[in-house]
């Protein structure tokens, strides 16, 4: 009776875990550029007991016993499929229509050191940072970085935003001349190994030379010719790619075995008081 409390508690810790990514992708239904993430399960340590009496019948197992000690949760994994585009004929707002492919930012961290995160959040504005400049932020904020990891500079008699092949934005302004920038973008070849920040945002782990990766295995910054290969639009911008259907089926899923495991956990407890209340 004990084992099988150990193990449904084991499993009750993972499948919240699961719940609290299933609830996360829902509250993010509606969130720009979200990618949903996927629990993904595999099974704990396990002890083997081998039979004392012979097993002769034919059998596609291998013999013995196995008492498992529950699943544990491996792997957050994000659905990087594209996401549904939204017509918003707003100058500044952006969509990627090819995955994996993301905008560079600034993003100052507790020390105020600027560090670069990626995102696919393509809703800009200007921020004005004297009396006659302006700067591309996100909607926090946070700088937008062109091709060469700078932030981008315009003066504020702005008239208008016109964006070109490749990843090019046109400043076009009051007096019929124009100032060309390159967004930054960069193509995340190995999703899996980045690490969520605040919000939308995805940063290289700290500890990445560790898991056994370059930095040039994990990204790809879109520069020179490779910007031919930038799929953007304008005035569009990319939304969740959270199926909610699938996530409402996953969270009643995921209720049923929580409830299973916790009655488990009942009975296991009830058989026990019965065989300490024999006299």
């Amino acid at each position: 009776m004990l084992r099988t409390m150990l193990t449904a508690t084991n499993s009750l810790n993972q499948i919240q875990k699961q719940m609290d990514t299933i609830s996360n992708n829902i509250a993010n239904v509606d969130t720009i550029g979200y990618k949903a993430k996927e629990a993904r399960f595999s099974e704990m340590l396990y002890q083997e007991y081998v039979n004392t009496r012979k097993d002769t019948a034919a059998r596609l197992t291998p013999e013995g016993i196995r008492y498992g000690v529950g699943a544990r949760v491996s792997q957050i994994q994000t659905n990087n499929a594209q996401g549904s585009l939204k017509t918003t004929d707003r100058d500044l707002d952006f969509a990627f229509t090819k995955e994996r492919q993301y905008f560079n930012i600034l993003m100052p961290n507790e020390n105020g050191e600027i560090n670069m995160v990626y995102s696919r959040q393509g809703n800009f504005y200007v921020s004005p940072i004297n009396d006659e400049q302006v700067m591309l932020v996100t909607a926090e904020g946070y700088a937008v970085a062109d091709s060469n990891g700078n932030p981008i500079v315009f003066n504020d008699n702005v008239k208008s935003f016109t964006l070109r092949e490749n990843g090019s934005l046109v400043v076009n302004y009051n007096d019929d001349t124009e100032e060309t920038f390159q967004l930054g973008v960069t193509e995340i070849q190995l999703p899996q190994v980045m690490e969520a920040v605040s919000g939308p945002y995805l940063a290289l782990p700290a500890n990445f030379d560790e898991l056994g990766y370059d930095e040039n295995d994990i990204l790809t910054n879109l520069v020179g010719i490779v910007r031919e290969n930038i799929g953007l639009e304008n005035q569009k911008l990319e939304m969740s790619n959270v199926n909610l259907s699938k996530e409402m089926t996953n969270l009643i899923q995921a209720q049923r075995t929580y409830q299973f495991n916790a009655r488990a956990i009942t009975i296991a407890d009830q058989m026990m008081g019965l065989i300490n209340g024999i006299r």
